[in-house]
């Protein structure tokens, strides 16, 4: 075969086993679908922060209560999940996740969204750690490889997710019925996929791990996946609003933000399997961070709304491949347990989320919301220099 083939055919054939597999399709369905939920939310938080009348720094203060319910959760999703199995942690959790998404989008003040983005926290830690250890299982019991495609899928959500509401928003539809909408038929796929997920053959999920110290590596690796966490919690949060109030677009081309973000990472995702093993690991972060970065400074620089979508683009391709990288890599460090290694570093690099958008609304209130990007892309300037200096093993 030609060498330069070898990476698409390496590509195809992974995706090929993926979408034929219908265990890994139920699985993989279950990360788009949580995926949806989380862009529908997205797409409405300019439309909250007017009816709440709140200023870029309240936003941020609000919008921290989402990985507050992430930071919460954590510690006891390993408990939960081996008390309940993975899916049935799966199915109860996703019942919750659409229920509570109701809570932000019609919140009457800021207490009430406040209380409902913690909820839906709760609820996203628990399937998200549900939802990757029975992609483990399917891993294991059908021997292949699975997880990229199944974080590929994840992104794939967002971008249909991005579109519908666009959509909705361009047709004034109300955010609650356009939330309630997407939250229905995610409730119709999660009772329809949860047969398929019940002839999983499971492995009984570790007990919790303690966290550990880290040594210096775990702690690069920490501030790395921490800037990537905390350019995806910007794209999350932050792209609809900056387009729309700096760059003053409509509101369904402010919704094309977190959209472009998404594509550029899906795709990154499904290519990383071809991407790796050529480019090296320890490379793409530095190289992903240098692109990541570049994206906002651009989408600064030349603040018009079609640059700027390039530069969500740009955002979302140097931050695809950071997560599985980093999270492999936690699990291979040495004199750390495995299992104690990714739970340190999946807790610690939460802060990203946690610190992020409290952090941009209060530069963006001192300064301007231009200045929050730039301050996102000074991090993901420095992991790009600290990967240099990491040991990924």
């Amino acid at each position: 075969m030609n060498t330069s083939l070898q990476p698409v055919h390496s590509l195809t054939r992974h995706l090929a086993v993926f979408f034929g597999d219908a265990q890994a399709r139920a699985v993989g369905l279950v990360f788009a679908t949580e995926s949806m939920l989380f862009g529908s939310w997205v797409a409405h938080i300019p439309h909250v922060k007017d009816t709440l009348q709140l200023t870029d720094a309240q936003l941020g203060m609000t919008l921290f209560a989402l990985p507050a319910g992430l930071i919460t959760m954590n510690p006891l999703t390993g408990w939960l999940v081996g008390k309940m199995g993975q899916v049935n942690a799966c199915f109860w959790a996703a019942i919750a996740f659409c229920a509570a998404l109701l809570i932000p989008v019609t919140a009457p003040n800021v207490y009430v969204l406040v209380a409902g983005l913690y909820v839906v926290g709760l609820c996203s830690a628990l399937i998200n750690v549900a939802m990757n250890t029975l992609a483990t299982d399917v891993e294991k019991a059908r021997n292949i490889v699975i997880m990229s495609s199944c974080h590929g899928m994840w992104s794939v959500g967002g971008i249909i997710s991005s579109v519908i509401a666009g959509i909705a928003i361009a047709n004034h539809v109300p955010p609650a019925l356009h939330v309630a909408s997407i939250s229905a038929f995610v409730l119709l796929c999660t009772f329809l996929v949860r047969p398929v997920l019940q002839s999983i053959k499971v492995v009984p999920p570790e007990k919790s791990a303690a966290f550990v110290r880290p040594n210096l590596d775990l702690l690069l690796m920490i501030f790395i996946g921490l800037a990537v966490a905390m350019g995806e919690g910007l794209a999350f949060d932050w792209s609809g609003i900056y387009l729309r109030d700096t760059l003053k677009t409509s509101s369904q081309v402010a919704a094309l933000g977190f959209g472009a973000f998404s594509l550029t990472m899906t795709l990154g995702r499904f290519l990383g399997d071809a991407i790796i093993p050529r480019i090296g690991a320890k490379r793409w972060l530095l190289l992903g961070g240098l692109i990541a970065a570049s994206g906002l400074v651009l989408a600064v620089v030349v603040p018009y709304a079609p640059v700027a979508l390039l530069g969500f683009a740009l955002l979302g391709a140097g931050s695809s491949l950071g997560a599985p990288i980093l999270y492999s890599a936690a699990l291979r460090v040495p004199g750390i347990a495995p299992a104690a290694g990714l739970a340190t570093f999946a807790t610690f690099s939460f802060v990203g989320f946690l610190a992020g958008p409290p952090l941009i609304g209060f530069i963006a209130d001192a300064f301007g919301l231009p200045w929050g990007l730039l301050f996102v892309a000074l991090m993901l300037l420095g992991s790009a220099i600290v990967s240099r200096f990491v040991n990924l093993f």
